[in-house]
């Protein structure tokens, strides 16, 4: 259960960043819904992030936490934003993501 919370934590990180993202494009009322989407998403992720360390030690919650904001941030920036997806950057995501899986292999 406490791996699904962080899973969950880490699509809200990527939430409250493309929410973030949105608020820099957006103007007056828009703006000011797409930060509150932000907050609501960032106090969403660290309540789940926090309920997680019940069984998950630390130092991988927050490592595992912070891969799956990163990796989901960068693919929302390619999708959404349209960053560029050169080969370095997929190769360095792709080591992302098998460090988040091995950290979740080894944790007791």
């Amino acid at each position: 259960m406490q791996w699904l919370l962080l899973i969950l934590a880490g699509l809200a990180e990527v939430a409250f960043a493309f929410c973030l993202g949105k608020a820099k494009l957006a103007i007056g009322a828009e703006a000011v819904g797409w930060y509150a989407a932000f907050g609501g998403c960032a106090v969403l992720s660290f309540y789940l992030l926090n309920l997680s360390l019940v069984q998950i030690p630390l130092g991988t919650a927050y490592a595992v936490w912070t891969g799956i904001g990163a990796v989901g941030t960068a693919v929302v920036g390619v999708v959404a934003f349209g960053d560029q997806l050169t080969g370095p950057r997929l190769f360095f995501l792709t080591t992302l993501i098998g460090s988040v899986l091995g950290l979740k292999a080894v944790a007791h």
